[in-house]
């Protein structure tokens, strides 16, 4: 999948040829991020990771009874 995604000709992570080791650093941290950040997943609702995230631990921490939400808080 990466190599399809990221390193291959035509891919939206590389802006030209990949002529130095550099070149191919900077091209898996974008596809790194993207993977990790923002891409949509189906099996979230098609949101994002990050969104995902907050999403669960702000429904987890709000179902903790009163006095363990703020012992979680603090």
């Amino acid at each position: 999948m990466f190599k399809n995604e990221a390193v291959a000709k035509g891919s939206p992570f590389r802006s030209g040829a990949l002529k130095t080791e550099s070149d191919v650093v900077e091209v898996v941290f974008e596809w790194v991020h993207w993977y990790d950040s923002d891409r949509l997943h189906s099996s979230h609702a098609h949101r994002t990771p990050e969104e995902f995230e907050h999403i669960y631990y702000d429904e987890s921490s709000s179902s903790l009874p009163e006095a363990a939400a703020h012992n979680t808080a603090a």
